[in-house]
């Protein structure tokens, strides 16, 4: 054995040590840059210290009785941005020139002096004007002559709305399934979904939609990438190291994103806004927790966002991203914030502060008007919740009275559209479940009590001033309320613990059209249009069973597709519709007129034929009908000739009956006819309800 190793290392030591010098006509082609990206990108860059300076123009010119005082307003307003170092303050005749220097500890804080104090305005006589000193260089050196931009290509992604054109108006839904190794977008049908595109690995946690359905956004550990146009082709790629949550403006012109992994107390990227057209970083924020996602709300036309901290309502404009009029709103004691769904107005509360007593704010912007305040005794939390028109706020008031055990809850209705915004209460006694409101109406759903008595009570908000009780359901299994986008019609769910349990109801008349279950549903999607619902069993909550259903709004089961780890299902959003009230009311009024031709569609549409089987038969009738037409022509070409061989008898009437003959017509599809996608589908609702 020790021969046997000593012979190994004799025969290793004598193996010739393979070369590691370069060949002598080797060229090294390859540059730091592309060895060493993620190095170098780390990389100081050589810096004077300039750049850390900024130059403040308009500021007050004071003697020395008055320059102490300049200072310390200067020192509060400036050091918000970063540790300043050096200050400078140039004087003539004993008093300012009217301009100072500020150096800042890192060049980052001076971009961000630049950015928000540019334009500030100290008082009447003077607003701030301040440049990095850098920009003097820059200045300076213009050249006289005007030199033609260079045009930039244009990147053609195709119909951004494509799927909008789709002449059976099937609109398309994502779902992520194999533990979130496939990603696949479907084309809805009653009979079975029709594959659109499909990928693996698209995504590394999960996906989401914009607001409009235009763009769908995918999670990579180095940023977000949008996705869109007829075959999904990459808009646009946003870097941002570990991002895990993202959020779109209303108007689609802006993304967030949230990463907990790189944020710096020198340059805030915790949270970073982009602009979708262009790919460019708007502005980063820093963020001490993600826990009430999203941080920043948006208005509803997407010209202002906001973000609440302690005691601070801040709100910025776009697209310069600085704060409105420059300061933040001081809110003692601020709790939460909303949106108006149809206005640029806030609604934030406020909890009691020994005698001061609770209250609720209603703030319209730009002006910072105060239109609607409501004080609030013996609150122990509150909750906004906005009718989807803007046309009703409910706050949803938690209080003790004094002299009682218990809490009762208050829905304070607020009358967004009427004179002064008088205001509502409907009082309940038992412990609240879910609120949720019509979309498209004045209705409104609660789920109260205990389990197993749990009752669904339904309210209608009527122009008289009142609020009817029109229906209570008890003993519902049901811990969630979901309202049809269209309204009218909504689902009763009990998920997760309760089972699956569902109950599809119409509110027109308080009826429960359907019940059913699909057993440990951990989700519930509508469809944009409200005639179809999914219920899914997510694998990221269960482990078992995982697949999704589709239903029609009346509660009839049409598909069970079961999929392997199903995750997620989404719906694609759709654009507000272009059609007026006045040409939804015509659509209603002329409903006869349109339904031969969709009756017709829905006959065919039940066969189980595709359309390329359709079209298969087509082309076969056709052929058939030119081989008959050929036939009947030498048919009739050789009956002379039949008459000379069998002696003038005529035998092609001989056995004949007529009457015994059997009609059978035949009915398949030649002609589409294409239709609006808004126009056909508010017929197509509009038909299902009526029926």
């Amino acid at each position: 054995m020790q021969d046997t190793v000593n012979m190994a290392e004799s025969e290793f030591d004598e193996e010739e040590e393979p070369p590691f010098s370069d060949q002598e006509d080797f060229v090294d082609d390859i540059d730091d840059e592309e060895l060493l990206e993620d190095v170098l990108r780390e990389r100081p860059l050589e810096a004077d210290g300039i750049d850390s300076v900024v130059l403040v123009d308009n500021v007050p010119q004071v003697g020395p009785e008055r320059l102490e005082k300049l200072k310390n307003v200067i020192h509060k307003i400036f050091s918000k941005f970063g540790k300043i170092t050096n200050e400078f303050y140039p004087e003539a005749a004993g008093t300012t020139k009217g301009y100072i220097f500020l150096e800042y500890a890192s060049p980052n804080h001076a971009l961000e002096a630049v950015k928000n104090a540019d334009g500030y305005k100290l008082d009447k006589q003077h607003t701030f004007r301040v440049n990095l000193f850098t920009d003097f260089d820059k200045y300076m050196n213009i050249s006289d002559q005007w030199e033609t931009p260079e045009k930039q290509p244009f990147k053609d992604f195709g119909n951004m709305r494509h799927w909008l054109e789709d002449p059976d108006c099937g609109d398309q839904y994502s779902v992520i399934y194999e533990s979130g190794e496939r990603t696949a977008i479907f084309s809805n049908d009653p009979k079975e979904p029709i594959l659109v595109e499909e990928r693996a690995r698209w995504t590394e946690t999960y996906v989401r939609w914009s607001p409009k359905g235009t763009y769908l956004a995918t999670f990579h550990q180095r940023g977000i990438a949008l996705w869109g146009g007829e075959k999904f082709k990459q808009i646009q790629r946003f870097s941002h190291q570990g991002v895990s949550l993202i959020d779109f403006s209303p108007c689609e012109r802006y993304v967030v994103t949230f990463s907990p992994l790189m944020d710096t107390k020198e340059d805030p990227q915790a949270i970073i806004i982009w602009d979708i057209l262009t790919g460019q970083k708007k502005r980063g924020f820093h963020c001490e927790s993600s826990a009430h996602w999203p941080i920043f709300k948006w208005s509803q036309d997407g010209k202002f966002f906001a973000r609440m901290t302690q005691d601070t309502l801040s709100i910025y404009e776009t697209p310069s991203m600085g704060l409105l009029d420059k300061k933040s709103l001081k809110i003692s004691g601020i709790k939460d914030f909303s949106w108006s769904p149809g206005d640029n107005i806030i609604a934030f509360w406020v909890p009691e502060d020994k005698d001061i007593p609770a209250r609720v704010t209603l703030m319209q912007f730009p002006s910072r008007l105060e239109i609607r305040v409501r004080n609030l005794f013996n609150v122990v939390d509150c909750k906004l919740h906005w009718q989807r028109q803007g046309d009703y706020l409910c706050v949803k008031v938690d209080r003790t009275p004094r002299g009682t055990q218990g809490v009762v809850t208050n829905f304070e209705i607020f009358r967004m559209r009427e004179k002064q915004v008088p205001v509502d209460v409907v009082e309940m006694k038992e412990s609240i479940i879910a609120f949720a409101w019509e979309p498209n109406g004045s209705k409104f759903a609660v789920l109260h009590g205990e389990s197993p008595r749990i009752n669904a009570s339904f309210y209608h908000v009527k122009s008289n001033g009142k609020i009817d009780l029109i229906k209570m359901f008890d003993k519902q299994q049901a811990n969630s309320i979901f309202w049809s986008p269209q309204g009218q019609f909504l689902v009763l769910a009990g998920l997760r613990s309760m089972n699956g349990a569902l109950a599809f109801v119409d509110t027109s008349d308080c009826t429960i059209m359907y019940i059913a279950e699909h057993y440990m549903a951990s989700d519930v999607e509508w469809d944009p249009t409200g005639r179809y619902v999914v219920t899914s069993v997510s694998w990221w909550s269960h482990k078992v069973d995982n697949a999704y259903w589709l239903w029609t709004f009346q509660g009839r089961l049409l598909q069970k597709n079961n999929k392997d780890r199903f995750c997620q299902l989404l719906w694609r959003p759709c654009p507000p519709t272009l059609l007026g009230q006045e040409q939804i009311k015509a659509i209603k009024k002329d409903l006869k007129k349109y339904s031969k031709i969709f009756e017709q569609k829905d006959r065919l549409s039940q066969s189980k034929a595709s359309k390329e089987l359709v079209d298969k038969r087509r082309l076969m009738m056709e052929e058939y009908s030119r081989y008959k037409d050929s036939a009947i022509q030498l048919y009739n070409q050789q009956r002379e000739l039949r008459l000379e061989l069998r002696g003038g008898v005529d035998t092609d009437e001989l056995d004949s009956n007529v009457e015994d003959w059997e009609e059978e017509t035949i009915e398949f599809f030649i002609k589409r006819i294409l239709i609006s996608r808004y126009f056909r589908k508010n017929i197509l609702c509009t038909r299902e309800i009526f029926s």
